[in-house]
C-alpha cells in the first residue's frame, strides 16, 4: 500500500525485452535505499513493482506484458523520468490517500494553464473511469495523490503548486502527455456493495445508475 506522496524522481536507465515481460532498472536519485530489500514494493509512476535486484542507487523490476498494455509503460524509454514511492510503513504518517499501485487506465493531459502561484492541468480519463472521479475527491496521477478540483464529463482538473511541480515528473507535462490513473478504491468498493446480490452474477463491474443510487437511499 502507498499514500501517493512522492519521495523522489527516478530515471529509467535500462529497459530490456525478455519476451513475456520487461526488465527495467531505475536510478533512484535521492530515494533512501538503506531499508529496501529484495521483494519489497516500489510505486513507479503509480505502478506497484517488486524489487528483484538492487544497489544503493538503483533497483531492478520485472514488468509484465499485461502491465505494459494497460499503463503508460508502453511508451517509456531509457531516460524516462518516474515518480517513486516506497511502500508505506505501519507507523508512518498517512499524508495522501489509500493508493494500491494498481493502475486503472491511462489518461492524457489535455491542456495546461499557468497562473501566478499554481498550474491548472486538465486530464482526459478513459470514459469507463469517469463514474469514479468526483469533484473534491481523490485520484492518483502517475503515483501522486491529488484532489480533483473540477470535473467535466470524463475530463478533470488539477491544481499543481510549485512544490509538487518541482518534486515530481509533473514539471515535464505537456498537452498529449499520457499519465497513469488510479481511482479512489473506496468508490470501487462502494460500487460492488451497491450491487448487492447482483454482484455474484456480474461478469465485470457495472455502472452505478441513478436508479440504483435511489434504491439504496442515496437520492431523494
Amino acid at each position: 500500500m502507498f499514500t501517493g506522496i512522492i519521495e523522489a524522481v527516478g530515471t529509467i536507465t535500462t529497459l530490456n525485452n525478455l519476451g513475456d515481460n520487461y526488465r527495467l532498472v531505475v536510478d533512484v536519485d535521492k530515494l533512501d535505499m538503506s531499508d529496501v530489500k529484495l521483494g519489497d514494493s516500489i510505486a513507479t509512476s503509480g505502478v506497484c513493482l517488486t524489487v528483484v535486484d538492487l544497489t544503493s542507487t538503483s533497483y531492478s523490476a520485472d514488468v509484465s506484458a499485461e502491465t505494459i498494455k494497460y499503463t503508460g509503460f508502453a511508451d517509456y524509454k531509457v531516460g524516462h523520468k518516474v515518480n517513486l514511492e516506497k511502500a508505506m510503513r505501519a507507523d508512518s504518517r498517512f499524508g495522501g490517500h489509500i493508493v494500491s499501485g494498481h493502475v486503472d487506465g491511462v489518461g492524457k493531459v489535455e491542456r495546461i494553464n499557468e497562473h501566478s502561484n499554481y498550474v491548472e492541468v486538465w486530464v482526459k480519463a478513459p470514459d469507463d473511469l469517469a463514474k469514479y472521479i468526483a469533484h473534491k475527491g481523490s485520484i492518483t496521477v502517475d503515483g501522486v495523490s491529488l484532489t480533483v478540483n473540477e470535473v467535466k464529463g470524463s475530463s478533470f482538473m488539477l491544481w499543481l503548486i510549485p512544490h509538487t511541480l518541482k518534486e515530481t515528473v509533473f514539471g515535464g507535462y505537456r498537452p498529449g502527455t499520457q499519465v497513469n490513473l488510479e481511482v479512489d478504491v473506496v468508490a470501487r468498493y462502494l460500487e460492488r456493495l451497491l450491487m448487492g446480490d447482483k454482484a455474484k452474477d456480474a461478469k465485470e463491474s457495472s455502472d452505478i445508475s441513478m436508479s440504483l443510487l435511489a434504491e439504496h437511499g442515496y437520492l431523494k
